[in-house]
């Protein structure tokens, strides 16, 4: 049965918002009871207790970029998943279009984790993907095939693209990818902004000579994100193929993703971090430091983005980690050239929990769904990760729930540690993350840090067909 772990004096969630005090027993790599205090034998195994903290699942952030191999003076394997693991996040799954050459085929995808597998400090699944240039190149059909049985998660696919390594696709070339996807029971995730209404407005823009952030945000438009979650709408609704739509930013393009839940259609999205806390003020003020695709709005798509959290309308909280070199890549002297794209993935649990659950934004409950228990079922490793339950792996984020603490970049983890909420308070602090039963990290009480050796956290591979909604 391997080693045996018992957690103690600690409480897990209970339902809402409430929890209730708790032991876990793991046996090698997985949750073999979670019972009262007191109610599991002490014989033959390893005690550690908790202090009282609370013990969530592990987190899933279902949206990084991690840049590696390729572009790995932006983010490596090895500072991601660190970061991660310092953020309660357990499993990340990395997408497919920032690291040389793209996940679009088996064989790239087997050189890309002959890289990263001995980086990793948490488990981690691929995006594979379907690019313009795949499309155009290649046999698409026979890579699609591929990476299914190579078991990756989902697919990534554009109708705006700025990265000539992995362009864009047209509507009608996305539903033949979608037609493809049906069949093999995979799902899609879409880059949803109107590639016509994005490169009009910033032709516009750029014409005008502004350079501000707000000129930025102007090419940028809601409408933009609208169009283009409607036209995923209509082709979910031909195809019947699962589409998710990735780091949506607009309230008024969430009326379209809970319009076709309405019609019963296997749709879904997710928001990020940063739409939540921030909105175009805090753009204007901040520049590049919050440049993202799409951009953050205003307070009432800010508020939208929150309650559709809360009511269900959004399934998942990922961050879309893409973090520029810094500071060379973020302070060029025009917003146009700046490279857009923040770090998240340390931030998330902590800023979850901090601003929805105490704030009462959202439920205990709810969180763990937004981030552990709905991704593990997306990415199909729904039998084995995302809850606190008996046979699951014992991926567990051990959270101090009373301590206040201050966002320092230097503070994080990953390769470039500059992030739009420096000096931001929350309460609520990842002081150890267990993953498949072994301590990745552990934030001591003198505020040393211990991370497990690179390289313990595992492939993941999709072993699920997709569920429809």
């Amino acid at each position: 049965m391997g080693s045996k772990r018992l957690f103690t004096d600690l409480h897990v969630p209970s339902g809402g918002s409430s929890t209730r005090p708790a032991e876990i027993l793991v046996e090698g790599e997985r949750i073999a009871a979670v019972a009262g205090p007191r109610e599991l034998s002490r014989g033959d195994v390893e005690v550690a207790s908790l202090g009282g903290r609370l013990v969530l699942p592990g987190a899933i952030d279902g949206h990084v970029h991690f840049d590696d191999p390729g572009f790995t003076h932006r983010e490596t394997f090895e500072t991601g998943t660190r970061a991660a693991a310092a953020g309660g996040v357990t499993t990340v799954v990395d997408m497919p279009c920032t690291s040389l050459p793209p996940v679009t085929t088996a064989s790239n995808l087997r050189s890309k984790l002959a890289v990263v597998a001995p980086k990793a400090h948490v488990d981690f699944l691929f995006w594979g993907g379907v690019s313009g240039n795949s499309m155009r190149e290649g046999d698409w059909r026979r890579d699609v095939a591929e990476l299914v049985a190579e078991g990756v998660g989902a697919f990534k696919l554009y109708l705006l693209s700025g990265m000539e390594t992995y362009r864009d696709l047209a509507p009608d070339e996305i539903r033949e990818v979608l037609c493809e996807l049906f069949l093999h029971g995979v799902p899609a995730g879409i880059h949803a902004e109107d590639r016509a209404l994005v490169l009009e407005a910033t032709q516009r823009m750029r014409a005008s000579g502004d350079e501000s952030p707000l000129a930025y945000a102007a090419s940028r438009p809601a409408a933009a994100e609208v169009k283009a979650v409607a036209t995923m709408r209509r082709l979910c609704r031909e195809t019947g193929a699962r589409v998710h739509v990735v780091h949506l930013a607009s309230g008024e393009a969430l009326e379209e993703v809970e319009a076709a839940r309405r019609e019963g259609l296997p749709f879904s999205a997710e928001t990020c971090p940063h739409y939540l806390a921030f909105t175009q003020d805090d753009l204007e003020t901040l520049g590049a430091l919050l440049k993202t695709a799409p951009v953050v709005k205003t307070a009432a798509d800010r508020e939208a983005l929150w309650a559709g959290l809360a009511n269900g309308a959004l399934q998942h909280v990922a961050t879309d980690h893409a973090a520029g070199e810094w500071p060379r890549e973020k302070t060029t002297g025009s917003i146009w050239s700046d490279y857009g794209g923040v770090p998240g993935v340390e931030l998330m649990v902590p800023y979850l929990y901090s601003e929805g659950v105490r704030k009462g934004r959202i439920t205990l409950e709810r969180m763990v769904q937004l981030v552990s228990s709905e991704p593990a079922r997306f990415f199909g490793c729904g039998r084995r990760k995302g809850r606190l339950e008996p046979g699951f792996e014992a991926d567990l984020c051990v959270l101090d729930p009373e301590e206040e603490w201050t966002v320092e970049p230097e503070g994080l983890h990953n390769l470039n540690r500059y992030t739009p909420f420096a000096g931001r308070t929350f309460t609520g602090r990842v002081v150890s993350t267990v993953v498949r039963g072994r301590t990745a990290f552990e934030r001591r009480s003198d505020g040393s840090e211990v991370f497990a050796a690179p390289g313990t956290g595992r492939f993941v591979k999709r072993e699920e067909r997709v569920p429809r909604a």
